[in-house]
């Protein structure tokens, strides 16, 4: 009997999970896979139990299901960052994507460069469609027009931009702006490189 895909999805924190919640409906409105995203108490608490919970996987992980795990680059360099999650899921006995050859992949690991705000930049209609005061030049201006290579913090660069037209003056939550904004995003048009990778590795986990 043929069973449907079956996604568990590892991330550092709520807002990426409310995110998950949202887009992933909209990648596969469809057929959306079966998923569960579990949200750790931060990337450090991610990392420290990463290679554990990956072994507890191990143990049963069907054929059907695949892992995918999520961590925001922040100021760590991209690419000890990526070795040291393909490290724990190797140590625990399950094939990446990236090191996978013939055979079917097990774990695939993502990073958001240099946080989730990035995927916001990188479809700036999905945040003036939840936000419609902001400005639409945005995406123009040189600091960023490259999602991923925005200087001093993605968040504080969004927030900045959205208090600058009466939005957050008050405080609001991560995890509400990362829902709102999930709810509009359009996941075939993004500008942020890493968010193409990370939608592309869904995508193949279901194939």
């Amino acid at each position: 009997m043929m069973v449907n895909p079956h996604l568990e999805i590892l991330v550092e924190e709520p807002s990426m999970e409310a995110f998950l919640h949202e887009l992933l409906p909209r990648l596969f409105p469809k057929d959306c896979p079966f998923f569960q995203v579990h949200a750790f108490q931060g990337k450090s608490d991610l990392l420290d139990k990463l290679q554990d919970r990956l072994k507890g996987y191990a143990s049963w992980l069907p054929n059907y299901m695949r892992l995918v795990v999520v961590v925001d680059c922040d100021n760590d360099d991209c690419h000890k960052l990526k070795q040291q999650l393909e490290e724990a899921a190797t140590a625990a006995g399950l094939s990446t994507r990236s090191g996978a050859r013939e055979t079917p992949w097990q774990v695939v690991n993502r990073i958001a460069i240099e946080e989730l705000e990035a995927w916001y930049f990188g479809d700036w209609e999905a945040v003036r469609r939840a936000y419609p005061k902001v400005s639409p030049t945005v995406p123009n201006q040189a600091k960023y027009r490259d999602p991923d290579a925005i200087q001093g913090g993605t968040w504080e660069a969004f927030e900045r931009l959205l208090k600058k037209k009466g939005y957050f003056k008050n405080g609001r939550s991560k995890v509400e702006i990362a829902r709102t904004i999930a709810a509009r995003i359009n996941p075939d048009c993004n500008r942020s490189h890493s968010f193409v990778k990370f939608r592309d590795a869904l995508v193949e986990a279901m194939t």
